[in-house]
């Protein structure tokens, strides 16, 4: 392999590697669907998620904030509420997700065919 090739794959193994980073895992996925459904506070989300544990919900809920995916809005009512938001550039991991859930259902079936 030519040392161009190899920076080549390099690069794409990162990419892969990142993306995986901010979206892989059981949960945060789930996550960002569940808010964009409607869901936006914590016990609302954390009830919409079977089997999801508060500390977990917490946690991918600050990850998905860093990577600009989501966004926390706190309302300065009494009492005081917290938000979550999906944000726009959330909707570009559609080009992501969206081929993931159709080659996922075909998988199923070829399975099931086995």
């Amino acid at each position: 392999m030519k040392e161009k090739d190899k920076q080549r794959f390099k690069e794409k193994v990162k990419a892969i590697q990142d993306t995986m980073f901010v979206l892989g895992g059981k949960w945060k996925l789930p996550i960002i669907l569940s808010i964009h459904d409607g869901n936006k506070r914590f016990n609302e989300i954390s009830n919409s998620i079977p089997k999801i544990t508060n500390r977990v919900l917490s946690k991918e809920l600050k990850h998905l904030e860093e990577n600009l995916l989501i966004t926390r809005a706190v309302i300065d009512e009494y009492p005081v509420r917290i938000e979550y938001h999906v944000t726009d550039y959330c909707f570009s991991i559609g080009k992501v997700v969206n081929p993931m859930e159709k080659w996922g259902k075909n998988h199923i079936e070829k399975i099931k065919a086995k």
